[in-house]
Order: C-alpha cells, then structure tokens, then sequence
C-alpha cells in the first residue's frame, strides 16, 4: 500500500478552515452529458486511476505520513453530483456556482474527489466541475486524472485491457506505528546530510534566502564547491491588497485567449510562450493595481511551478516545488516588460536545468512527520500574517492541441481552478492550452479582490497590448 510522501502530506497539514489545497477544472461542453453516463465511464475507468480509488489512512497518533488504501465501495452517487443554473445560464452564473464548490473542504474519510455536473448553462453548453485535493496529485497527475474522462472521439474507447495490479494490504495500527519508529531513528541523520547538501541551495528557498547573510553562506558554498551556478534575484514581495491571509470566500472567472496571438508574440519578440503569458499576466496585475491602490515600484514576487520530476519519470503524488520569479508590474512598456520576464525565467530555468530543486522533496523527507505538520500550519499562519513572500501565483500547463470528448459531449474549453493561501497571495492565474486556445482560470480571494471578471478583461487587453506593439513594428527579438 503506498505511503504519501512528505510533499503529499504538506497539501494535507497546511489546510485550514480558509487554507483550502483543492485543484480543479472547469470544462465547458458542447451538448449535455447523462449523470448515469458518466458514473458508467468512470466505473469502467476508476480501477486504472489509482488517485481516484483510494482514501487516506492515518497512522496513529499521527508518527508518520498516511497511507493511500483502496476504497472497497466507491460511492459514486456521493463522487459525481449535479446542479443546475436558473436562468438566463450565462457564464457569471457558472463561475459564481465555482466560487461556492471550490473552496468547500473535501471529506479525508473518501477518496478526494468530487465531480459536479452543471446543467442549465446557455448556448446549449454545461460545465463540468471536477475537484481533487492536492495531497493526491500535483499538475501532471491531474492530467492524468483529467484523461480518464477524455476520449479522442464521440464514442468512448473501451477500459484498458487487464485488470491493475491490487495494492498491497493495509498494514494494522500497530505495524503502521513501528514503521514510523524506524522511520523517524533514521530522521536526524538525514537532516545532516541534507543541512550539507543545501548549503548552496539556500536563496531558492522563499523566506530563509531574505535572512541577513543566508545569500552570502549560500555564494560562498556553491565557489567553495566549485559550482558555476548562475544567481538568483533577490525578491522581496511589495505590499499589495492581495497580500496577507485569505478568507474563506473566493471569486472565480475565465477567458479564452487565441493561442495563436501569444504565438504571434513569441515568434515577433524570439521569446517563449511561457514568456508571453507571464508578460499577459504582469500587464492584467499591472492595469488592476493602477485602479486599486497604486502599482508597486518594484517587481511583484510571482510563485511559479517547476517540476522535481526528471526527464521521462511519472509515478504517483507530488513532485512540484514553487519557485519565486519577478514580474515587472512596475514597468510601463509591455516589451520592457517582456524582456524582464524573459530575463527572469530564463535565468531561473538556468539555474534549475543544473541543479534541479530537489533539495525540497530531501528537506521533507528529513522531518519528522508530526513536527512537520505543526511547522506547516505554523508557518502558514506567522508568515501569511507578517511577510507573505509571494504576491502572486501563475502556472501556465501545455495542454493537447485537438478536440476532445467526454461521453460524446465535445470538450470546448477547460478552465483550471488553482489555490490560493496565506503564504501565496490572494490571487492565483493558471492557463491550460487546449485545441488553439488558451484558457486561463483566475481564482481570487472575495475580500481582496471581490471582481475576479475586471481581472479577466484585464488579461485580454495586456495581450492586446502586446499585438499592438508587434503590429507597429516596436516588437524586435528579445532573444
């Protein structure tokens, strides 16, 4: 039976009544799809998505990470819901019905998940809302997830051939506590090796790399170690109205962008798509703060996934970290801020491609379970209350370039629903590639930013921004 590891665990521990580490979904459809229709795809399906037939299992008195056991009776009548929007079943509507269900806490006696259908949207659409928590999957295992809904056709493939391998059986309480036992003799050691190994690693690490001398210990190891890494930039996050603790409301909304438009803009300017969307979001944060309460004159910290996974490696749980980038707010010209988020990314991407950050999944490793769940909550709540050290965070995910379908319904766009935090910022822009577009899913806190929609417009009218300065001629390679 698989054992969550230290990463998994902190998406469990840091949770909160407004801390909430849902990751979600939201596809539109063209036509409706049958609530028993799809509770029969899954169950032809669930058995070869382990993320999705599995609940936790907690170790006693909480020694060690849980454990992952299979759901005997999955309940699909509990997992796969629907609703329906009053009329008129305009988009606002569905993004309001979002707001309400992605914030709501998943129940850790079943398996984490929970799939709405959204009847009643207009322009003979319905939306299909799909949750799970994020202890379970990081952004490539919610692909997975996604894919075992999706067919390349109306008619739905049949199940894989053969039947997966059964987990192994659930240890007892008293076992489960003599592994933790072992585990934890072994703890200080690895705390030892992994002080040293960090050593030149430590101004990738938010909050300790802005501790007094912590960037010249870490300088200082990496010449002593011969190592040519190149530098990171210091980051402080500026004071912003979404900075600081969340509450427990959210505001959710959504727009598509014409892939072909960023690509217009990464050919003209030589940069990357990547590039381009983080140059999108800078200007849609810039024109919001310069309506509430003033642009910052100095970079907003923005949190940025990278992959702890190496090349061709798949497998279960979490193998992400967040790292801080700048992103240029504070600039007027959207190529000058184009060439600052090239810059950025392309010197953290550097910096990484050498030395990947594992030095986070080996510092979890090291930690005893249940102190590491009281740091979690600790320093989520110090930290969110004094120095938050990200303003913003921004994912952008490749998706396919092709229709898909679910239970012959054509997938016409998917619309992440992220995380925001204490530590992370009242706001959170993630994109999703999909068959020519670019949909872009803003989640916000309702307090901090009540019209997540004026955020939204905003992202239109940065890459429109941008067009315009490759259409006059102003766009020269920035590579």
């Amino acid at each position: 039976m698989p054992q969550l590891t230290a990463l998994d665990a902190q998406f469990l521990h840091f949770e909160t009544a407004t801390n909430v580490a849902n990751i979600a979904g939201l596809a539109v459809l063209e036509g409706d799809v049958n609530r028993s229709d799809l509770q029969a795809l899954l169950q032809a399906r669930l058995p070869h998505v382990p993320a999705l037939r599995r609940k936790l299992a907690p170790v006693p008195f909480g020694l060690d990470h849980p454990y992952w056991v299979g759901e005997d009776d999955l309940d699909l009548d509990y997992h796969v819901r629907e609703i329906g929007l009053p009329p008129p079943g305009d988009d606002r509507q569905l993004a309001e019905q979002v707001s309400r269900l992605h914030p709501r806490r998943l129940d850790r006696r079943r398996p984490l998940w929970e799939i709405y259908l959204i009847h009643g949207l207009s322009g003979g659409r319905m939306g299909l809302y799909t949750k799970i928590h994020h202890a379970a999957v990081d952004g490539v295992g919610g692909a997975d997830v996604l894919a075992a809904l999706l067919d390349l056709t109306p008619v739905p493939a049949p199940p894989p051939e053969g039947r997966p391998e059964p987990d192994e059986p659930v240890p007892d309480g008293l076992e489960m506590a003599g592994r933790a036992l072992i585990r934890m003799s072994g703890n200080p050691a690895q705390a030892m090796r992994f002080a040293a190994r960090a050593l030149p690693h430590l101004d990738e690490i938010p909050l300790v790399s802005w501790i007094p001398g912590s960037r010249l210990v870490s300088g200082l190891a990496r010449k002593l170690a011969g190592s040519r890494l190149p530098e990171l930039p210091s980051l402080p996050a500026p004071k912003t109205p979404f900075s600081g603790p969340v509450s427990e409301h959210r505001r959710f909304a959504f727009v598509s962008l014409p892939l072909e438009e960023i690509k217009q803009v990464r050919k003209a300017a030589g940069v990357t798509v990547n590039d381009v969307v983080m140059a999108v979001c800078a200007g849609a944060l810039r024109r919001w703060l310069a309506v509430h309460g003033g642009v910052p004159d100095m970079p907003l910290a923005a949190g940025v996934p990278f992959s702890l996974r190496a090349a061709g490696e798949d497998g279960p749980g979490n193998q992400v970290t967040i790292m801080t980038a700048p992103l240029a707010v504070h600039l007027a010209d959207p190529m000058e801020r184009l060439r600052h988020v090239r810059e950025a990314m392309r010197r953290i991407k550097d910096r990484f491609s050498l030395a990947p950050a594992r030095w986070l999944r080996e510092f979890s490793e090291s930690m005893p379970a249940a102190l590491m769940g009281l740091a979690s909550r600790s320093a989520f709540g110090l930290v969110g209350q004094t120095a938050p050290p990200i303003n913003v965070a921004i994912s952008n995910v490749p998706g396919p370039q092709f229709p898909l379908y679910v239970c012959g319904a054509r997938l016409l766009t998917h619309y992440p629903v992220s995380v925001i935090t204490d530590m992370s910022g009242g706001v959170n822009i993630t994109a999703f590639s999909y068959d020519g577009s670019l949909d872009i899913g803003v989640i916000t806190d309702r307090q901090m930013v009540p019209d997540a929609w004026e955020l939204a417009r905003y992202l239109r009218e940065a890459l429109d921004e941008l067009l315009h300065a490759g259409l006059a001629g102003d766009v020269k390679s920035l590579g």
